[in-house]
C-alpha cells in the first residue's frame, strides 16, 4: 500500500475555508497552532502573493511560518489581513 503525506492547504479551496480554518485554530489552539494555521493558509494561497499583499519577502514569510519561527505580531497581523481576515476579541 502506497500512502501519501495528508497536506490541509489542498483541502482550502475557497477563502471561506481559510476563514473557518484559522478561525477554528484560534479558538481551539495554543500561538503554535494558529502560527502553524497561518503557514498552512498562506500555502494554499500562494506564499508569493501573500508575501506581497503583506509587504515582506517571500524568504522571510517562509521563515516567519516555518515551525521554529518566531514572527512579529505585526506580521501575523500582515498575514491575517492578506489570508482575507482580522483577529477579533470575543468572550471566552
Amino acid at each position: 500500500m502506497e500512502t501519501t503525506p495528508l497536506d490541509i492547504a489542498d483541502y482550502l479551496e475557497t477563502d471561506e475555508d481559510i476563514r473557518d480554518f484559522l478561525d477554528g485554530m484560534l479558538a481551539e489552539g495554543d500561538a503554535s497552532d494558529y502560527l502553524h494555521a497561518l503557514n498552512i493558509a498562506a500555502r494554499a494561497k500562494g506564499m508569493t502573493e501573500i508575501a506581497r499583499q503583506a509587504g515582506v519577502t517571500r524568504g522571510s514569510l517562509y521563515k516567519s511560518l516555518a515551525e521554529d519561527g518566531n514572527p512579529r505580531f505585526d506580521t501575523i497581523m500582515k498575514v491575517t489581513k492578506a489570508l482575507g481576515c482580522r483577529l477579533a476579541v470575543a468572550s471566552a
